[in-house]
């Protein structure tokens, strides 16, 4: 809704203030300069980008266009995954294998759709607890294995922001290019006989193309790239909270510990106070009780218990 919004300002304050200044929007639309522009545009992001990359960049352009998801109920279900998944492990880590190798299929996971619905994310968890179970690794070693895949993933997942804002830089250069096509065009309508008022308006269309090869770079895809590169760090904030989950779990703390320790890492926007994180423990431990914040003196009695 937010992006609706910024969209609708954009383009309400620059063609309504064209039209307040006198302007006809007749004279603005030049179809064969958006051809030119935007054509050309589109063929370069075809033609620098492997298949994969323009997949994800429309997948990251969909997600710039619809609802905000990672909020406080994105990372309850996290948290909350983590968590059981951690209490499963206690009992051995075989017994996660029935959920790791199948998450789709498991109830454990199915009880969080929000985590489901991220692939990436998804994989991250399930083969890392994988890599738990193979055998006997240190927190330090996990640490530094999760930090080389956390860093791969994060720049393969920057490269159609990267992608979509070198276009937008080159979007001027292709307004100039369809402005000086239009130029030719009206010189040669000169040569041909043409009147001074139709070189004149052969002209003001051929300068429509400057005009909206600046829009297009400052107006759209400069703003939705740095949007792009936003959702990249809010999914390597999830896959950092992850982690540290993890490398606490292995160096020997308690379940408790372990996902407070990933909390902290949540953006503040976002982030559930320690009281918020147990209350929603216990209500997973008692799913009929009230789901209300902890009192101080309960959380403390709780942690010492889990320290135990």
């Amino acid at each position: 809704m937010q992006s609706l919004v910024g969209i609708a300002t954009i383009l309400l304050c620059v063609f309504g203030g064209f039209m307040l200044h006198g302007g006809d929007m007749g004279v603005i639309w030049q179809p064969v300069e958006l051809i030119i522009i935007i054509g050309a545009g589109c063929g370069t992001i075809i033609l620098g980008n492997p298949r994969h990359v323009l997949s994800e960049m429309w997948l990251q352009v969909k997600e710039v266009l619809g609802r905000k998801k990672n909020g406080e109920e994105f990372q309850r279900q996290l948290l909350l995954l983590m968590y059981e998944l951690l209490q499963t492990a206690a009992g051995g880590l075989k017994a996660l294998d029935a959920h790791v190798e199948a998450p789709h299929e498991s109830e454990l996971f199915k009880r969080y759709p929000m985590i489901l619905h991220e692939p990436k994310l998804l994989h991250f968890i399930v083969d890392n607890f994988r890599l738990m179970a193979m055998g006997k690794i240190s927190a330090h070693e996990l640490e530094g294995v999760l930090d080389q895949e956390i860093g791969a993933i994060h720049e393969e997942m920057m490269q159609p922001a990267k992608s979509l804002s070198k276009v937008g830089d080159a979007m001027p250069g292709f307004g100039i290019l369809a402005a000086v096509l239009g130029i030719v065009m009206a010189m040669n309508s000169v040569a041909e006989g043409a009147d001074t008022g139709e070189v004149a308006m052969a002209v003001a269309a051929a300068m429509v193309g400057t005009f909206i090869g600046i829009f297009m770079c400052y107006g759209v895809l400069d703003p939705i790239a740095n949007r792009m590169r936003q959702l990249v760090d809010d999914e390597r904030q999830a896959l950092d909270s992850v982690k540290v989950v993890l490398v606490t779990h292995v160096a020997g703390k308690p379940p408790l510990l372990a996902i407070d320790a990933g909390r902290r890492l949540v953006q503040l926007n976002t982030k559930p106070s320690f009281a918020r994180l147990e209350s929603w423990i216990d209500k997973l431990r008692n799913p009929d009780s009230e789901d209300e914040p902890a009192t101080p003196r309960r959380r403390k009695g709780d942690l010492r218990a889990q320290q135990a």
